[in-house]
């Protein structure tokens, strides 16, 4: 039985083209239910999309993998051909074959920079899933049920290809390139592309890195890490600490499931976090406060900004460094990036260590009793919920998004 084909084209700002491509996917492809995801297009894309018989996803910029992701989600159970807004040429022979990922090559080279994001993503994919990759960043791209459901929902931004290849290799699934009379729109040795392929660069080194999806499916870089690197050494341990519960945490949520599991990673943060703050501080206040502190920024880490926002308000007061949660905030807000738990227990050890430097002792365990109260009240309620029922809160707590 054949699979049932959905074709996703991730657009933004391609009035000019994407009439022309969706009308070509629906001629070549008649049976199949083409899907355009508008990033954000502050053009007429999503008209002209919508005009040519495509269902069109009219969503907020936030990049290439983000957008179609929705899409996919969007997009009926079976296989799906994935192709690029400026394409011109044939994809039918992309579906042949038989293999679980099928990545067009470009028979011809046209236009590009120095080849070197090219060379760095397919070191990158033969390093990371054993895999020979000649077109790497090729957005063409034929995926089976199998394949659709081992690689999305996909990386951020311009690295989804990249980590699409190694996400299908790692899961065993047949990879083929396949040699296509393609074109696009070519990108040149001019100031536009260089920052273009920047960008891309970027993205595939994050996109190779570590990942987590959040509350509304997206798989997005965890960079909380940067908070560790850049604020000494107790700061980088917990932030190592919280890497552990991104990369290998179970389903357990909350100190008292935890506990019940035994062996888990929360376990681990239980006891080392604390462990940090007293070789920090010599202080059984200070273990206290660290432990506390990064416990309380991580249950606010629920929605994109809530985390850094409430660092930001306790940091002016405490003293605390505020650059790398400044240059942070406007990525977790747009769904770019997250900070991850690595990035909010680093941000919560960071307000508690302060805490011992600017409190009097008296202040410091006043300080522990508020944090261990809103501990006990996130075991046993949302704290987000709470905060979205608020309406000064829920305002600030809205402020920035996308």
């Amino acid at each position: 039985m054949v699979e049932p084909l959905t074709i996703l084209v991730p657009a933004r700002d391609e009035e000019r083209v994407i009439g022309e491509t969706v009308a070509t996917l629906r001629q070549t492809f008649p049976d199949a239910e083409v899907i355009v995801a508008d990033d954000g297009s502050r053009d007429r894309t999503a008209d002209i999309a919508e005009a040519a018989g495509a269902i069109v996803l009219r969503l907020p910029r936030r990049g290439k993998g983000q957008a179609l992701s929705a899409a996919e989600r969007a997009a009926p159970p079976g296989s799906l051909l994935l192709c690029d807004a400026d394409l011109a040429g044939e994809l039918a022979p992309l579906l042949e074959g038989g293999a679980d990922l099928n990545v067009a090559a470009f028979a011809e080279r046209e236009g590009g920079g120095f080849g070197l994001t090219k060379r760095i993503a397919r070191s990158l994919i033969d390093v990371l899933a054993d895999f020979d990759a000649r077109e790497p960043l090729s957005g063409q791209r034929a995926l089976s049920a199998a394949a659709r459901n081992a690689c999305f929902p996909m990386a951020a931004g311009f690295g989804c290809e990249v980590r699409m290849t190694i996400d299908a290799a790692r899961a065993r699934l047949s990879v083929r390139e396949v040699q296509l009379p393609l074109r696009h729109r070519p990108t040149g040795r001019n100031l536009r592309g260089f920052v273009h392929r920047g960008k891309q660069l970027r993205d595939t080194l994050y996109a190779c890195g570590p990942l987590g999806v959040n509350f509304r499916g997206l798989r997005l870089p965890l960079v909380g890490w940067k908070v560790g690197v850049t604020n000494g050494p107790a700061v980088a341990a917990v932030a190592a600490l919280g890497a552990t519960d991104d990369l290998w945490s179970g389903p357990e949520r909350g100190f008292r499931a935890h506990l019940g599991a035994g062996r888990t990673t929360g376990i681990l943060k239980l006891i080392g976090i604390p462990a940090v703050g007293l070789l920090a501080t010599r202080k059984i206040s200070g273990a206290l406060l660290v432990g506390l502190a990064a416990n309380a920024l991580n249950q606010l880490d629920t929605r994109p900004g809530r985390a850094l926002k409430a660092y930001l308000a306790a940091a002016v007061p405490l003293d605390a460094p505020v650059g790398v949660a400044v240059l942070l905030l406007p990525y977790d807000l747009r769904e770019m990036a997250m900070l991850g738990d690595a990035g909010s227990n680093a941000l919560g050890a960071l307000l508690g260590l302060n805490s011992v430097k600017r409190f009097t002792g008296r202040g410091q365990w006043v300080a522990i009793g508020a944090l261990a109260g809103l501990t006990i009240i996130g075991e046993q309620t949302s704290i987000g919920a709470w905060i979205e029922r608020t309406p000064g809160l829920a305002w600030i707590d809205r402020l920035g998004r996308v």
